[in-house]
């Protein structure tokens, strides 16, 4: 099987290898190994039978308990569930809200999505529900300890909560944070055909340019929003290493198992 960091799947979204990185002291990223992607509630059969064929086992779902019963996942055959909603009860992303919802919330200032954004990303360094779903996502990444056996990790849109969790992979393992930064900033590259979709649409509609340029602030990632928890890693927390041992739970036989696993 070939290796692209873009899977085909014509049921899903932003669905990425992140194989193939390089760490700091020499090592890659195994491929086939780690999957980062947005909702499997629209998989088509096909779609699920590449993921087995690909060796998912492990299906990591970031998302709220709501945005779960809303559009739950397809799971492929023979993979396992893990449940690890970062936000307690309401999608805090607006991933999933409502037009109605989006258009009270977002109509008025045009730097509102973009603030919104920013106090997501630091939520998601501080809370306790986030801090327990990534814990427990790196429970998941140790038990995967066969050869060519992928866990796939997603929430809504595969940009923010699974954004973060990539950050935390990579770290473990040792990447470049420049690396680490760039594969975040890949999801605008992926996504902007269906970004200038929504906001032609939008507009369309007859939506002002402020909620437009709010959408565009919700819809995509931006380096700002990767500094500003990255900040609050670094400033609170005395960097990744210390955030990944401290708060994580990850002891340094855990990052040694890490790297067995998923480097070459």
């Amino acid at each position: 099987m070939t290796n692209n960091r873009i899977l085909s799947v014509t049921g899903g979204l932003n669905f990425r290898e992140l194989g193939g990185y390089p760490t700091i002291d020499g090592h890659t990223v195994k491929w086939h190994k780690l999957i980062r992607t947005a909702g499997l509630a629209n998989l088509t059969p096909a779609d699920q039978q590449h993921l087995t064929d690909y060796g998912v086992v492990a299906d990591v779902d970031f998302r709220s308990k709501d945005e779960q019963i809303q559009s739950p996942d397809k799971v492929p055959a023979g993979v396992k569930y893990h449940f690890l909603p970062v936000f307690p009860a309401d999608d805090e992303t607006d991933a999933s809200a409502t037009q109605d919802q989006l258009e009270q919330r977002f109509s008025k200032d045009d730097q509102s999505g973009h603030n919104h954004m920013l106090d997501v990303y630091r939520q998601m360094m501080t809370l306790r529900s986030a801090q327990v779903a990534y814990h427990d996502f790196f429970e998941t990444l140790l038990a995967n300890d066969q050869p060519s056996q992928s866990v796939l990790f997603h929430c809504t849109a595969g940009k923010d909560r699974t954004g973060m969790g990539a950050y935390f992979a990579l770290s473990a393992l040792g990447v470049d944070p420049q690396v680490i930064r760039q594969d975040y900033l890949m999801t605008n590259d992926v996504i902007a055909s269906r970004v200038a979709e929504q906001s032609a649409e939008a507009k369309q509609r007859g939506m002002s340019d402020t909620f437009i340029t709010n959408m565009r602030a919700l819809y995509t990632v931006s380096p700002d929003y990767f500094d500003a928890a990255t900040k609050i890693v670094n400033t609170q927390y005395g960097g990744a290493k210390d955030y990944l041992h401290d708060v994580l739970g990850l002891s340094a036989r855990d990052l040694t198992d890490l790297k067995r696993l998923y480097l070459d």
